[in-house]
């Protein structure tokens, strides 16, 4: 399939071309060992022989599905590593529709290796059976000399370059030493942390990422013809603002989904007072029903399924609440409704929930992907609850800082209906940090 966008603007493409013997496989595999876990490895003789065990030719099978396999790795989040011999008139075609479309940073290389030298390396495989198999004829026959894609769309790599050199450049020039994740915190594992973001919003990692405040204006999404829903509208409105860059985002996220489907905002920008009220309410529901719980527990507890007050995203105007709706605007099955409780749902509230229904998945993944894509990052608890540039998000990204911190809305210099617009926030100071008894404080940083 081609001209449909994929990946993410996160992902990274890496081409690696070349005759037989020039160091390919090598080349992606070192990429992978730099890496690690995330990047998908799109071999063409594992597809083209192991898979489907065809001849090499311009109307081979192997060539529409090595692109497929690499567009549903990218939009599954994967970098990848697409590798072979890959003659540029025969896979030229969905090569270039493939970097074309690709969301993120793409970068394509051919290993220039000459054919005395492709010879002595293939000498000095150790697989007897390969060798006796592929002659030093049939490289001579395979073999093309700076067999490059249209365009000047690939950099050569001279046979000089050590596979080291090799690696670097790619890791270099692709930036996947940014991109790659730390180690994930060691946490001891709890009943149903399968189902709960990788980091849940009450762990000190998030409170300890700095917040750098940009000045970003809060912005009313009603102003930018957005479906607002009005469940959490508030006498002033602030329900309806986010920050200017979110306002960006959410505009790219919309235009991702498919025809006849649109976002439906239900909650952006929510004050500290009323963030502390919701995350005190929970808290007690729980202390309610397990008495015999700590304070600690109680917190963390509440903490999946309520952002503490001291690092709220959506109190920073960087979250939004949103889910699906059809052309008519009708809601559309994601499982259970939004802000449902995990007892109420019975876990179904969770983004990755196994017990959802095929359409309710099918709905879910178009919004997962769409906002992803967009850039912001989803709190695995919730799969309506979405943030860019706050702690979480910085966090989640490996970023130094968050741009988001608590902000407060200005009075309203006009209203409209019950919501108030155009209005002037400005940062605010944090408040001071949460007491070390586990217990929610009444403010606090959040991003």
């Amino acid at each position: 399939m081609t001209g449909a966008s994929t990946g993410r603007p996160d992902t990274r493409l890496v081409v690696v071309r070349g005759n037989s013997a020039s160091g390919k496989s090598s080349a992606a595999q070192g990429l992978r060992n730099h890496y690690g876990r995330g990047i998908a490895i799109v071999g063409q003789d594992v597809i083209r022989r192991n898979v489907l065990r065809e001849h090499d030719t311009a109307r081979g099978a192997n060539i529409a599905l090595l692109g497929t396999i690499a567009r549903a790795a990218l939009d599954a989040g994967f970098h990848v590593v697409l590798e072979g011999i890959l003659y540029a008139d025969r896979y030229g075609h969905m090569i270039t529709s493939l970097v074309r479309d690709h969301r993120g940073v793409s970068r394509c290389y051919y290993l220039d290796v000459p054919l005395e030298a492709t010879l002595v390396r293939h000498a000095s495989k150790a697989d007897a059976a390969y060798l006796a198999q592929v002659t030093d004829d049939h490289l001579t026959s395979w073999y093309r000399e700076l067999d490059l894609l249209p365009g000047g769309l690939e950099s050569v790599i001279p046979a000089d370059s050590t596979l080291q050199d090799t690696v670097a450049r790619i890791v270099r020039e692709t930036g996947l030493t940014a991109l790659a994740p730390a180690s994930p915190p060691q946490r001891k594992p709890s009943q149903g942390d399968s189902l709960i973001a990788p980091v849940p919003m009450s762990d000190p990692e998030v409170a300890a990422i700095p917040v750098r405040e940009c000045g970003e204006p809060l912005v009313d999404v009603r102003d930018h013809d957005f479906r607002v829903d009005p469940r959490k509208q508030d006498p002033l409105g602030a329900f309806a603002h986010v920050r200017e860059g979110v306002l960006v985002q959410l505009k790219r996220a919309r235009s991702l989904l498919p025809a006849g489907t649109d976002l439906l905002f239900i909650e952006g920008y929510r004050p500290l007072a009323l963030q502390q009220r919701y995350f005190t309410d929970y808290r007690d529901e729980l202390a309610a029903a397990h008495p015999d719980w700590t304070p600690e527990q109680l917190h963390q507890a509440a903490s999946r399924y309520v952002s503490p007050p001291e690092i709220a995203p959506h109190s920073a105007g960087a979250a939004v609440d949103v889910t699906l709706v059809d052309q008519d605007g009708h809601e559309l099955d994601l499982g259970t409704r939004v802000n449902a409780s995990p007892a109420e749902s019975d876990g179904t509230c969770y983004t990755h929930a196994p017990n959802l229904s095929a359409q309710a998945r099918h709905h879910r993944t178009l919004l997962l992907n769409a906002m992803e894509s967009a850039g912001f990052t989803n709190y695995g608890t919730e799969f309506w609850h979405f943030s860019a540039a706050d702690r979480y998000d910085a966090l989640m990204r490996q970023e130094p800082h968050a741009r988001y911190g608590p902000i407060e809305l200005a009075q309203p210099i006009d209203s409209r209906d019950t919501g108030a617009r155009h209005s002037t926030p400005g940062p605010v100071a944090p408040p001071p940090r949460p007491a070390t008894d586990g217990k929610a404080s009444s403010g606090g940083t959040c991003a």
